[in-house]
């Protein structure tokens, strides 16, 4: 008994501190009044935190664990919401597939590219990747 409370402590400590993350990009968001989406900026800031050993892994990794296990799950609203929208979708589908499709390409090269720009730098520099 003693360990389920324990576990149900522990994923509503993981829960809180993702969401205090989010709360504090989303005041950033609102003071500064910048474009880029709070849960962005909160996710930067908690991975920017771990990095510098801030927050431990252990306050976070099972709540996001469970989340990137069930994201599927959340592209659920967005793909009814389209449904909302067929007609435009039928009526600009060309535009659509090319659009995604030259993007796709773009990252594919743009990340290749720098994969091999990184790779060049840190052999010349005999830096360890692992």
């Amino acid at each position: 008994m003693q360990r389920g409370i324990n576990s149900l402590v522990m994923a509503i400590i993981q829960l809180a501190v993702i969401f205090a993350f989010l709360a504090i990009g989303e005041l950033i968001v609102w003071v500064t009044g910048t474009g880029v989406p709070s849960s962005i900026i909160g996710m930067l800031l908690l991975t920017l935190c771990l990095s510098l050993r801030i927050i431990k892994l252990k306050y976070v990794e099972g709540a996001a664990d469970f989340l990137v296990k069930n994201l599927g799950f959340f592209f659920v609203p967005a793909g009814v919401a389209l449904m909302g929208y067929f007609d435009l979708i039928a009526d600009q589908w060309l535009p659509i597939v090319v659009a995604a499709a030259a993007s796709t390409v773009i990252v594919l090269a743009l990340t290749g590219h720098i994969h091999q720009i990184s790779r060049k730098y840190f052999n010349r520099h005999g830096i360890s990747r692992k």
